[in-house]
């Protein structure tokens, strides 16, 4: 079965937004519909409509467009198969920071850095250094997800 394509009055009316942003995402290449009519007019996918959707709830959890715009691009960096986060992945809004979910993974959209602490994973480490087995030093923890991202010091997701 063919997958089912929006017109841009349909696609406001399923998300909240209004036709502007639309056509100013289009614009600015924040989210651009994957298909056109003959006559110019843009049809959405239903991918499409759900990194729509996802960038709404961006938008509704206070992100600034520019800031969405801005992780959109680090994401692309930090995972290069990764082509259009916002259907692919799942984001969370804390404030203006957007958290990255992928594999079991938390990260930060804009840095990279790792937002969540496995708490059975420090168990292990406290229960090794009790038995006797030392500590990994923080050099060793720590050095194979360090990488130059341009020109400053970033951590890498998982």
């Amino acid at each position: 079965m063919a997958e089912s394509v929006f017109s841009s009055q349909q696609i406001s009316g399923i998300t909240g937004l209004s036709s502007r942003q639309l056509g100013y995402w289009r614009k600015t290449g924040l989210l651009s519909p994957e298909a056109h009519t003959p006559g110019g007019h843009a049809r959405y996918s239903f991918t499409d409509l759900v990194a729509l959707k996802t960038a709404k709830r961006l938008l509704d959890a206070g992100v600034s467009v520019q800031r969405i715009r801005s992780c959109l691009q680090s994401l692309i960096r930090f995972l290069p198969t990764t082509d259009k986060p916002l259907h692919e992945l799942s984001l969370v809004a804390t404030g203006d920071v957007v958290l990255v979910l992928h594999s079991r993974n938390a990260f930060d959209a804009l840095t990279g850095q790792d937002w969540i602490l496995e708490v059975a994973e420090v168990v292990r480490d406290a229960e090794g250094v009790k038995r006797g087995v030392p500590a990994p030093r923080q050099c060793e923890l720590f050095s194979d997800l360090e990488q130059e991202v341009g020109g400053t010091q970033q951590l890498r997701a998982g």
